[in-house]
């Protein structure tokens, strides 16, 4: 027999700067609140679990290129059950811009280095997005699933955050989800999942400062490993 049942869940993850950054080499570091919330038919599994902490970048020059570390400790409310943890990731930046990711210990996507945007932009890269108008097509794997996204990004109202000049860019890309359920690798899922927040980037250097994004997953569940139409 073939069980359908729905479920509907969502990712909030907010980054926001914790202290100036001076110069590679240094810690940039960041605050990082996010929930995770799930739920499966009208009322048969519900969980929501909540994180905050603190997060730290380091970058270190490799070559002509840069080599990003970050690491995140934080507290994990798995409704009630609260426990510590930590996560970390490396990526690596050649002088050509070509991105290059290494060790990943980032279970539950809280690292900076772990999120749909680059950490850093070059130079002609920032000032594209400081005089785009309208809307410009935006696609990216889902950092939980890999399923692709397809949206629009654009160039939203400068700001001032800690000091530092920044430029915001909001995005919304969605697309379809046939797989399994992030964390449930047995549970098969169809449907559909969108992903969409701002993103600020300094003047100064062009690098990630503020970053929230929303991550929704709708659809259909099936226990027997066939998908269900949505």
């Amino acid at each position: 027999m073939t069980v359908r049942r729905r479920v509907a869940g969502s990712v909030a993850l907010l980054v926001m700067l914790g202290c100036a950054f001076s110069a590679a080499g240094a810690d940039q570091r960041y605050r990082v609140d996010g929930r995770d919330t799930y739920q499966i038919g009208g009322h048969d599994v519900r969980s929501e679990i909540a994180y905050t902490g603190f997060g730290s970048l380091r970058i270190e020059r490799k070559g002509r290129g840069r080599h990003y570390i970050a690491h995140v400790e934080y507290e994990r409310n798995d409704q009630g059950a609260h426990a510590r943890a930590k996560g970390s990731f490396e990526s690596t930046i050649s002088e050509g811009g070509e991105q290059v990711d290494g060790s990943n210990h980032d279970p539950d996507y809280l690292t900076v280095l772990n999120q749909p945007f680059a950490v850093q932009l070059d130079a002609p890269t920032l000032r594209d997005l400081s005089r785009l108008h309208g809307t410009v097509p935006f696609d990216f794997p889902s950092p939980m699933t890999g399923a692709p996204l397809h949206g629009t990004l654009r160039h939203i109202n400068d700001a001032v955050i800690n000091g530092a000049r920044v430029l915001g860019v909001a995005f919304d890309a969605s697309g379809p989800l046939h797989g399994s359920l992030p964390d449930h690798p047995a549970i098969s899922l169809a449907g559909r999942i969108r992903m969409s927040g701002t993103a600020y980037y300094t003047y100064a250097d062009a690098l990630l400062l503020s970053l929230d994004a929303t991550l929704s997953i709708g659809g259909n569940l099936d226990d027997t490993g066939t998908h269900a139409p949505v």
